[in-house]
């Protein structure tokens, strides 16, 4: 074998050592991230530890891209008694998250010309006249204010809160709702400020059902989740073929030796007239479908555009995220958060975030969304707490903060 032959290999060789020492070179280089998944590992393990720690019975959390869920967590239990875990299928209820379904039909109707947003209230609910204003007339109260908590209803809503056994636990009629005008004020100049209101989404479904002739769960049904796919979304009682998927809703309490307990309050209750304002029941996969709505997550596909476009335009959609009142949060690390068309803006290290929270018997929820990116993240746990040292609202609300950092 000549030198001539040995080039080529002698050659070869120095290439291999000097790729493998760039490679070395530049993976020291490199700064170090998170391999992928570590930083949804580590969400999780923050997740479980917040809801042992407050004694949430069962709770579950989406992370969603593109319309499509990418990662979710269950942990706890659905039904505690019979062992039931909570799995990807598991209902829970989403409370005021629903009012997002109310404003959307409002837009439907005045996308389509049958309302305007500066309408009178009174116009269709009539009865609201019997409220008393000390800033003027109750004509002056518009959809548009009862849209964005500006109307000057007060808040707390309602009127009882006292725990006593004659209470409902939210008014069951609307005969019930109107007994109660002549007996309500309203409490600051209507569309001066913010003022979270639920009777003003059920003031806003009546507003739906004078024009289309549906009740408002029906419209819903028909307009919103039939269009979208969102099989598993339903309100009041689960339907039979979704019972052994529906999660129990618990809360903390002391017995009557003082002992702390956490008791079972069945899977199903009742919400009344409020439903409108706090009534919505499916799995988080429901939830996820409905954001690839908001977010627009058409995935190139023509006729999905259309379906989506068809619901409610997503121009709209922006418009209803605009801010029109800030929130402030006293001793938050949040210097403001805002209120569109029901929809809230939370603002976070640059980054602005829409969506809702809802409450309601022992469940609670979040579903939050990056506009800009399409990404969003939906939770939910299926305990509350009556005990001075029980505070889920802030253990969910850690939770959220902590999931906003995976969307940004």
């Amino acid at each position: 074998m000549s030198i001539l032959d040995t080039v080529p290999r002698l050659v070869g060789r120095v290439l291999v050592f000097a790729l493998a020492l760039i490679s070395v070179m530049t993976a020291q280089a490199a700064p170090k991230t998170a391999p992928p998944g570590a930083a949804w590992t580590d969400f999780t393990q923050m997740f479980d530890a917040a809801v042992d720690g407050d004694h949430i019975v069962g709770a579950g959390v989406v992370l969603v891209r593109d319309g499509r869920i990418v990662e979710h967590h269950e942990h706890g239990f659905a039904d505690r008694d019979r062992g039931v875990r909570i799995t990807p299928s598991s209902i829970y209820h989403y409370g005021s998250i629903t009012k997002t379904l109310t404003a959307i039909a409002i837009m439907q109707l005045r996308d389509r010309g049958r309302l305007t947003l500066d309408d009178p209230i009174t116009k269709y609910v009539p009865e609201l006249r019997q409220v008393h204003n000390p800033f003027g007339s109750m004509d002056a109260i518009t959809l548009r204010m009862l849209m964005s908590h500006s109307a000057g209803f007060q808040d707390p809503t309602w009127p009882y809160k006292q725990g006593k056994p004659w209470e409902p636990f939210e008014p069951t009629t609307w005969n019930q709702l109107v007994a109660m005008m002549p007996y309500q004020e309203i409490a600051f100049q209507p569309g001066s400020r913010y003022s979270y209101s639920n009777p003003g989404f059920i003031y806003l479904a009546r507003v739906i059902e004078q024009l289309t002739g549906d009740p408002w769960e029906s419209y819903v049904q028909k307009n919103i989740f039939s269009p979208l796919g969102m099989t598993h979304s339903y309100f009041r009682v689960t339907p039979y073929y979704l019972a052994a998927d529906r999660s129990h809703n618990y809360t903390r309490v002391r017995d009557a030796s003082g002992a702390e307990m956490v008791r079972d309050n069945g899977a199903d209750f009742d919400p009344g007239i409020t439903i409108p304002n706090g009534g919505w029941n499916a799995p988080l996969g429901d939830l996820a479908i409905y954001m690839g709505f908001l977010t627009s997550a058409t995935h190139g596909d023509a006729e999905r555009a259309r379906l989506y476009d068809t619901v409610l335009a997503h121009s709209t959609l922006t418009e209803m995220w605009r801010p029109l009142y800030q929130i402030k949060q006293d001793g938050s690390s949040v210097d403001v958060d805002s209120v569109g068309l029901s929809f809230f803006s939370l603002h976070r290290d640059g980054t602005t975030f829409v969506g809702h929270t809802g409450s309601q018997a022992g469940f609670r929820a979040f579903l939050f969304f990056n506009p800009l990116t399409g990404a969003g993240v939906v939770a939910a746990i299926n305990t509350d707490s009556e005990l001075p040292s029980g505070d889920e609202s802030a253990t969910l609300q850690r939770i959220r903060d902590r999931a906003l950092k995976l969307i940004q």
